[in-house]
């Protein structure tokens, strides 16, 4: 479904007036003067007609709409003039040498500790089991078990480093949306203003005529064919006519059967006597 562009309308604010419509209409039952939506017109009959005539809807509120475009123009020109480099500084993290260690020490640790205490748990038990008298297996165990500990432990820490590291994102993301979100008071004024004119003076006297215009219901909107404007393709057709129409523009077509004779015909040269 496209809306007809309005010539003071920017791109940008189409879905914003499809969404107070489409508010307008979800909510139509809880005014009086739009208690006949879903008798003669449904809201998506509504809907098409207000999308249509989106021109004249919106130029109700023209004198806040051109307020509200020149506070946020404004705005824009401003945020634009604001160096990149001031922009960013103040938040951009610090980084440095330390974190890149940290990093890589929470990656490596527990590969090598892993591994160290598989080579040491494997070799000790091996020495256990060929020669359990000697001591330096059960050395070779308590070391494997020692490393295991230690791989453990690092990917526990390295755990909760990610969690901690995809909150800080997380919570950096949302207030930047919400940064994003935020607009000086005098826009939000202007913005707010022509969102109330819009719906108040554009959108609801609109649903409001349409309900009460008499043409505009379904059957008002079905035109009526008559018999003689049916297209005939290759073939003639009778015309019939109901009882309202008065007589046929012409007689019935008959049909007649060919003619047979006897067994007894004579040929061709015989002529009757």
């Amino acid at each position: 479904m496209q809306m007809t562009s309005a010539p003071h309308l920017q791109a940008e604010d189409g879905p914003e007036y499809a969404r107070i419509l489409g508010d307008a209409l979800r909510h139509a039952h809880e005014r009086p003067d739009l208690e006949g939506v879903g008798d003669r017109l449904n809201t998506e009959q509504l809907r098409t007609m207000a999308l249509n005539a989106t021109a004249l809807i919106t130029a109700a509120a023209a004198t806040e709409y051109e307020h509200y475009v020149k506070a946020r123009a404004e705005l824009r020109a401003a945020s634009a003039a604001v160096p990149e480099g001031e922009s960013y500084a103040d938040t951009s993290p610090a980084t440095g040498p330390g974190a890149g260690v940290g990093a890589v020490l929470t990656v490596l640790t527990p590969i090598l500790a892993g591994t160290a205490a598989v080579i040491f748990l494997l070799v000790g038990y091996l020495m256990r089991a060929v020669s359990p008298s000697v001591g330096f297996g059960t050395t070779m165990v308590a070391a494997g078990w020692f490393f295991a500990a230690v791989a453990a432990a690092a990917i526990l820490v390295a755990a909760v480093g990610l969690l901690v590291t995809a909150l800080r994102n997380g919570s950096t993301s949302l207030a930047a949306e919400d940064e994003e979100q935020e607009m000086p008071e005098e826009v939000a004024r202007a913005r707010e203003a022509w969102r109330h004119a819009l719906l108040e003076r554009g959108i609801l006297p609109f649903l409001r005529d349409a309900l009460a215009d008499p043409t505009a219901g379904p059957a008002a909107r079905t035109p009526h064919r008559s018999p003689n404007r049916i297209p005939k393709v290759g073939y003639s057709r009778p015309d019939f006519s109901g009882p309202e129409e008065g007589p046929s523009a012409g007689p019935r077509p008959t049909f007649t059967s060919p003619d047979f004779t006897s067994p007894d015909f004579g040929g061709p040269d015989h002529r009757p006597e």
